[in-house]
């Protein structure tokens, strides 16, 4: 089996070494030419995943359209604004047959659309039962150093969920599969925004009951949109709803709980980007989420409130007063 990795951020290359390591033919995508020359000459990926040398089976690709036509599974680990933009460079292709596995988390600005869809409406020739995503609670620095991580495979065609279950799941790397795709994809988009919100409360200086309410009314906010979008309500509770909402406003890692923390200290949204090494993907997903939101009817204060404090520049303290003092409303 030849498997195309598109994306050489720290998460795309530690599933593309992944999949090298099981025995698999991988090719990594980077989107600069320079940069994957960079990565075919050290082999190793030192601006996003510095440490972790690329096995023998795994080659850098230059033609992503090469890379494409040679795979029988590609695998889109691009920025989620990025992936209509990288999907319509597959255009010309015959992809007939071929499993797409999204792992990227987020909406897309503009259209509100899950990113399955925006790869389904970009590329017409793709067959829906062979899309999947790849969500859960998997840090790109945990998994590369080999520590136990849990997913889910997620297509609206269980055969497929289950392929895509056989193709990634190793002794340290356990991947469940589920036929709802909309709430995976809701569930681990709208963390991120959580995550910012969690941040934001540690970089004030709030305790721990407000980062379990953050975490908890966050998670009925998820599930409403879910269950608005269609989604089963019970998807909330697994891998790409607590699970990935529990790891990402508490880890470390987190670059969105670092944007949210950050902010929370006093910092701009500007200044924060700019000083980054990688994408917060809550950010513009904040913005897509209101307008999907504002769209259906779903009430969602928290991810209003982080809008409010990114990008109508409220004050973290007015917002987070104007949060708390809302109307008291039954718990359910």
């Amino acid at each position: 089996m030849i498997i195309t990795v598109l994306g050489a951020g720290s998460w795309g290359t530690t599933l593309a070494v992944l999949l090298a390591n099981k025995g698999y033919a991988v090719s990594l995508w980077a989107h600069r030419p320079d940069f994957a020359q960079e990565l075919a000459r050290t082999r190793e990926n030192v601006k996003y995943l510095p440490g972790v040398t690329f096995p023998d089976g795994l080659e850098i690709a230059q033609d992503i359209n090469a890379a494409a036509t040679d795979a029988d599974v590609i695998v889109a680990a691009v920025p989620s604004q990025a992936v209509r933009e990288t999907m319509e460079l597959l255009a010309g292709i015959n992809l007939d047959g071929k499993l797409m596995v999204n792992v990227a988390k987020g909406i897309e600005l503009g259209s509100g659309k899950r990113l399955s869809e925006v790869i389904l409406e970009t590329l017409p020739g793709v067959d829906p039962s062979m899309v999947s995503v790849l969500y859960g609670p998997s840090h790109a620095e945990e998994v590369s150093g080999l520590q136990p991580t849990t997913v889910v495979a997620a297509s609206s065609n269980l055969d497929t969920a289950k392929r895509v279950q056989e193709i990634f799941h190793t002794r340290m790397f356990r991947v469940y599969v589920n036929t709802d795709i909309v709430g995976v994809e809701i569930a681990g988009s709208v963390k991120n925004i959580i995550a910012i919100a969690a941040g934001i409360a540690d970089g004030i200086g709030f305790g721990d009951n407000a980062k379990a309410a953050i975490i908890t009314r966050g998670l009925a906010e998820i599930s409403r949109l879910s269950a608005a979008m269609g989604g089963d309500p019970m998807t909330v509770s697994g891998l790409s709803g607590i699970g990935d909402l529990v790891v990402t406003c508490l880890s470390k890692h987190s670059r969105n709980r670092y944007v949210g923390e950050q902010i929370g200290k006093g910092r701009s949204l500007d200044d924060v980007i700019s000083h980054m090494n990688m994408v917060a993907e809550g950010v513009l997903t904040t913005k897509a989420v209101v307008e999907l939101s504002n769209r259906l009817g779903v009430d969602m204060p928290i991810t209003r409130t982080v809008y409010a404090m990114l990008f109508e520049h409220k004050p973290v303290e007015d917002a987070i007063l104007d949060l708390m003092t809302r109307d008291p409303k039954p718990e359910l």
